[in-house]
């Protein structure tokens, strides 16, 4: 008995790559041949002329100590009432159109000292107000 059977009937299945790939090549030059790149029509615009940005002035800074006094640009302000405050600032900022007012509050200082500064900002016409802190790290 001969249960291997014949080797007749088993061919080889061999794929041949070579002419696949000159197929391939030609199809990409011809892509490449064909493709056109289009070239937008472009407008031909004059931008119009502006003056340069005005630099800002230094903000105003602020400082609040944790015993309630307060600084205004390095120089101690006489007094610590909103009134005082708010002098300083009206003195301080003016020649300035839209000023800039930077608290730099101490930790432990009252959330009141903080609120008078705010309060006298708002009296001297300053808007714009920002609050300076130190990052965690």
């Amino acid at each position: 008995m001969n249960f291997r059977g014949s080797d007749r009937g088993r061919d080889d299945v061999e794929i041949n790559l070579i002419p696949l790939i000159d197929v391939l090549l030609v199809i990409l030059i011809f892509l490449a041949a064909t493709t056109s790149f289009a070239h937008f029509t472009r407008l031909k615009i004059t931008l119009p002329q502006a003056a340069a940005e005005q630099q800002e002035s230094a903000p105003l800074q602020i400082a609040i100590s944790q015993d309630g006094h307060y600084a205004l640009n390095g120089n101690l302000i006489d007094g610590s009432t909103t009134a005082d405050i708010a002098r300083a600032l009206t003195q301080a900022a003016q020649g300035q159109s839209s000023p800039l007012l930077m608290i730099n509050a101490d930790a432990q200082a009252t959330h009141q000292s903080v609120v008078n500064v705010m309060e006298a900002a708002r009296q001297a016409g300053i808007v714009r107000l920002n609050f300076a802190a130190q990052t965690s790290q």
